[in-house]
């Protein structure tokens, strides 16, 4: 399911947006700042403080991650189920395993919420279609002087 062009997008991206539901059915969007690939269609985000997710996710396990290059503006929507792993869980050794590269100790993590990916679709910025010859590389800098890059 994880090519590596969505692999390398989703390692390139500096936060990911985790959508859930909550239990009236109201959308919920949330910036995530760990999170990594793991086997060939999951994604593991930490839970630094991700309270309201993670009481979402209990409720109603559909998900969907957005993971965008703000420099490309491109970047893909990860669909799938989550289920949320908890420190005193067995599995969460396995699963933090992973994501402990990234936070050391600079985080504390509360748990682990596993997502398991069943629909990958591409999230392309509007100017690659309002502008249909500007290059990547012109976009990159486009975003470099909106954010004031240098």
């Amino acid at each position: 399911m994880f090519t590596e062009e969505v692999k390398s997008s989703i390692h390139q991206s500096v936060l990911c947006w985790l959508a859930t539901v909550d239990k009236d059915g109201g959308p919920s969007v949330s910036p995530k700042e760990v999170f990594v690939t793991y086997k060939d269609n999951e994604l593991l985000i930490a839970n630094i403080a991700s309270a309201n997710s993670v009481r979402n996710i209990k409720h109603n396990d559909n998900v969907c991650v957005s993971c965008v290059d703000v420099f490309t503006q491109k970047g893909f929507q990860l669909y799938g189920k989550a289920n949320y792993v908890a420190k005193k869980d067995s599995h969460f050794p396995i699963l933090f395993k992973e994501i402990v590269p990234i936070t050391g100790d600079k985080y504390p993590v509360a748990g682990v919420i596993h997502i398991t990916v069943n629909k990958v679709k591409p999230i392309v910025a509007p100017s690659y279609k309002l502008f249909p010859n500007i290059t990547e590389a012109e976009q990159i800098e486009s975003a470099k002087v909106t954010y004031g890059v240098k």
